[in-house]
């Protein structure tokens, strides 16, 4: 079995926090109903009904060449093509025009008054970590302790999610799985929405390593300082770690937690920094300039106050949602929804995320942040990017999703019209040319209450 990416044994039952006397006296009483307890665990498993997941079966390797022909296409990376073609050949994008030579036995899908577009790409998100925020035992976000940079999301990742199938039916195939809690959280991974196992859905594993930056206080306007320095002793101690291992005779035993933070160390690896507030955003910056490591900036409320800098050290910013309140009395009620086209206006880099912070299952309205964000001054063009192309950019995945361009995998959707419209319906989805199921939980209940209805009427 894999292991868990939470240890909850480390958890301590209440009875460690009772008097040693009543510990001893109900030890017996413990034991029985430890073992009743046991009893009626075993009988639940072998009498009760299976564990819920995801009835949707991974799709088929593909094995012909397919061709989708007629529809409009969008690459994203170059204006859109009508009436073209998009030829899919072992997974990856072999062709794409309006004239496409054709291999033996290719497979002809005509999608004439339809749309093809590059996967929709949220690039922080708590998908397959998190199923239900209510029910403790779905959450699999966070490991316990504050500095935990070893912690891997991707192999905690649950591909039995009944989150998965919802968001890839809404045209995201593409997601950061991020991990969460304490200073430093711990790497994250991109997923393609499709396979069987967690290894077959990682497309890219270390993606980055996640940190909160320090609460900031009200009264004097900066960071913690017990966290800073909690946070600036992990960077000297990974550098001390970095030179005994290099040396000559080194015995040095091997530390996962500052083995892992090497490669942030070495600027392989970014450091993405949860920061909203601009005194906030100001502190991770100059942390990353002082420690010399890429840093990216996720949340990025106030970040639009401080473009030059972040223009400046060349600062990418994970906008964390776009449809969210202003977070001051004082300010327009679209402050929020403004964010994006200013970032882009003063030439920041950037990307649209969704509701990663609320749980897995807003992750399929990805979309509709970017369309507010277009009727409120982004252009339409920059507003798919931002949730397509330029997520893959900052996480240096570019080179394999992102846009439909020969070399790419072949990771893509068909639908009826622009995406970033809630009436567009997405017909058929593509992940490396594996076509995928594109059933989930909210259309089989909308199938089951409207068959309810009928019967009524009757």
């Amino acid at each position: 079995m894999r292991k868990p990416f939470v240890s909850h044994s480390r958890s301590k039952p209440d009875s460690y926090n009772q008097p040693a006397t009543i510990m001893q006296n109900d030890h017996i009483h413990n034991s029985a109903a430890r073992l009743t307890g046991l009893s009626l665990c075993i009988a639940l498993i072998l009498l009760g009904p299976p564990a819920s997941a995801s009835p949707e079966t991974p799709g088929a390797p593909q094995t012909k060449p397919i061709a989708l022909m007629g529809g409009t296409i969008h690459p994203v990376s170059q204006p859109p093509i009508e009436q073209g073609t998009v030829l899919l050949v072992a997974g990856k994008i072999a062709a794409v025009g309006k004239q496409v030579e054709l291999p033996a036995g290719t497979v002809r899908i005509d999608v004439t008054g339809k749309h093809v577009y590059p996967s929709l790409f949220d690039a922080y998100t708590p998908l397959g970590l998190v199923e239900v925020n209510a029910v403790r035992a779905t959450v699999d976000r966070r490991e316990t302790g504050q500095i935990n940079p070893n912690v891997k999301s991707w192999v905690a990742v649950n591909p039995d999610s009944e989150l998965i199938p919802v968001t890839r039916s809404n045209g995201v195939l593409l997601a950061l799985s991020a991990p969460s809690g304490g200073l430093v959280s711990g790497q994250s991974a991109v997923l393609q929405l499709d396979g069987w196992t967690f290894e077959d859905m990682t497309l890219a594993p270390g993606v980055a390593l996640h940190a909160n930056w320090p609460r900031i206080s009200q009264e004097s306007g900066r960071a913690d300082e017990s966290s800073l320095r909690q946070l600036k002793t992990l960077f000297d101690d990974a550098r001390a770690y970095r030179r005994a291992r290099q040396a000559a005779s080194s015995r040095q035993p091997v530390d996962l937690r500052l083995e892992a933070m090497l490669p942030v160390l070495e600027r392989a690896q970014p450091l993405i920094v949860s920061a909203d507030s601009l005194a906030a955003i100001q502190g991770a910056v100059a942390f990353g300039q002082q420690q010399g490591v890429r840093i990216m900036i996720y949340g990025g409320y106030d970040a639009p106050h401080c473009t030059e800098l972040l223009r400046k050290h060349d600062v990418p910013v994970l906008l964390g949602g776009v449809y969210r309140l202003p977070r001051r009395r004082s300010e327009p009620y679209d402050t929020p929804f403004t964010i994006p086209a200013r970032l882009q206006a003063a030439g920041v880099a950037f990307c649209i995320t969704g509701s990663g912070r609320f749980g897995g299952s807003n992750v399929r309205n990805l979309p509709y942040h970017a369309a507010m964000a277009v009727a409120f001054g982004l252009p339409e063009d920059i507003g798919l990017k931002a949730i397509t192309s330029y997520p893959a950019e900052i996480l240096g995945v570019a080179d394999r999703v992102g846009s439909i361009d020969v070399g790419k995998d072949a990771t893509l959707f068909v639908s009826d019209g622009n995406p970033l419209q809630t009436a567009t319906l997405v017909e058929a989805a593509y992940v490396q040319g594996r076509r995928v199921e594109l059933t989930d939980r909210h259309k089989r209940l909308w199938k089951k209450y409207q068959t309810k209805y009928q019967r009524q009427g009757n």
